[in-house]
């Protein structure tokens, strides 16, 4: 994706490289009036030093009486020229044309001025020539300096759009760092950007006000979230008793006895879901301390040894890859230990027999990565968007369908600032993924 600074900047660049091609457009034209009017200019200027020259040592310096009435002059290189003769008519020139004229048996294009005067009363015609190869000469001359001038004026406006909407954009970048730093509402900062611009502090103050409103609709849902949860302990645990003092009842048959126990079940899954719950409630409301030291092998190791029953029982098999080892610092143990036993739980329950799953961590990137790597069924695409989300019904977790456990496990990551990913085939198996901070 293109940043906005670069899209400003390349944009700023296109529209000048548009007007620079457009003004280039008419270039040669603008260059070749600009030459002309010089040159224009250069042989009145010559003509009137001409004229300056005839008012002041007379017309026989130039043509004698014994010369053929006519005078002509040009440079080596065939330049510039000047003619004078005289004329038989009384017509005044005075003007400016192009024409070719011959001079040592070479017909050269020029620039000729026409000026006609009377001396004696006699009439005159001055002719003033500039080559036309010499104008065009100075007209690429100037097109090459042109051109070259763009390209720094176009280099130098790219570099210092970059360098201005950098610091243009700046307030923006400071929102964007806010945004991206919070895990929680109430932890954004609050802090108003120093800018000038009226819309940058229009958006931080919008953004403020919403994560506001925002952190106490969160904080209303915690407390509704365990209020509720502990309301509800009560009750389940009372209406579990009775049930069970009813089983003890030798009255009750076989077929009532068995749905009481199923009634127990659901009781049970009840009080894991209402636990979990307030699991989640506390951990967000950060109820909970982050000052143990610990190495995360040896909760794995823990687990392992809690869960190697059952795999053994399922015929799948549970182990560490050899790999790095890493020591937690500042984390919370027991909610380390409930994340990684939702995880391995779930990828034993999803394992089938003659599988395996297996457990390695290694350093990537900088960061500590722990790989657990199950052999079962996979999990399926349409499934995966919400695989986190809480109360989305997923086969195989063990909550039985209430979709908790692995919510409590991304709770528990995001609570300790590790990032937690999920990568599976259908059939093949799934990949979970525990990515640590820096300096944990």
């Amino acid at each position: 994706m293109i940043r906005l600074k670069t899209k400003l900047a390349l944009f700023n660049l296109l529209s000048k490289l548009a007007f620079t091609a457009l003004f280039l457009l008419f270039l040669p034209f603008i260059i070749e009036r600009i030459n002309l009017r010089q040159v224009d200019n250069n042989l009145i200027q010559k003509r009137e030093q001409v004229i300056g020259l005839i008012a002041n040592v007379g017309i026989e310096p130039f043509i004698t009486s014994d010369s053929t009435d006519t005078f002509g002059s040009y440079n080596i290189l065939k330049e510039e020229f000047i003619s004078l003769e005289r004329t038989g008519t009384e017509e005044y020139l005075n003007h400016i044309e192009i024409a070719r004229r011959l001079i040592e048996d070479e017909e050269i294009d020029y620039r000729v001025l026409n000026y006609s005067f009377l001396v004696d009363g006699k009439m005159y015609l001055l002719e003033i020539g500039k080559s036309l190869a010499s104008i065009r000469d100075a007209r690429r001359n100037i097109t090459k300096v042109i051109l070259a001038f763009l390209g720094i004026i176009i280099v130098l406006t790219l570099l210092t759009d970059l360098r201005y909407t950098s610091i243009l954009l700046r307030p923006l970048e400071k929102i964007t760092r806010k945004l991206k730093k919070i895990s929680d509402p109430s932890g954004f900062d609050k802090v108003p950007v120093r800018t000038t611009t009226a819309d940058f502090l229009s958006l931080d103050k919008a953004l403020i006000d919403l994560m506001e409103h925002i952190g106490e609709l969160f904080q209303k849902e915690k407390e509704i979230t365990v209020n509720i949860s502990h309301e509800l302990m009560t009750p389940v645990s009372v209406l579990r008793s009775k049930l069970e003092n009813l089983l003890l009842d030798p009255r009750i048959d076989d077929d009532i006895s068995a749905r009481i126990e199923d009634s127990l079940k659901t009781l049970h899954r009840l009080q894991t879901l209402v636990n979990s719950l307030l699991l989640i409630a506390r951990i967000e409301s950060h109820q909970y301390l982050r000052e143990d030291n610990f190495s995360v092998h040896d909760v794995l190791n823990e687990i392992i040894i809690e869960l190697k029953p059952v795999a053994e029982d399922k015929g799948v098999e549970i182990t560490i890859v050899s790999g790095h080892e890493h020591n937690l610092i500042g984390a919370n143990r027991s909610l380390v230990f409930s994340m990684f036993y939702n995880i391995l739980n779930n990828s034993l329950k999803n394992t089938p027999s003659g599988g395996s799953v297996r457990i390695k961590g290694e350093y990537r990137d900088g960061f500590y990565t722990l790989d657990i790597a199950d052999t079962g069924r996979g999990i399926p695409e349409s499934r995966r968007a919400n695989l986190f989300s809480r109360f989305k019904s997923r086969e195989g977790n063990d909550e039985e369908g209430t979709g908790i456990g692995l919510a409590i496990a991304k709770t528990i990551a995001d609570f300790h600032d590790i990032v937690i990913t999920c990568a599976s085939e259908t059939g093949k198996g799934t990949i979970f993924s525990f990515r640590f901070p820096e300096n944990s």
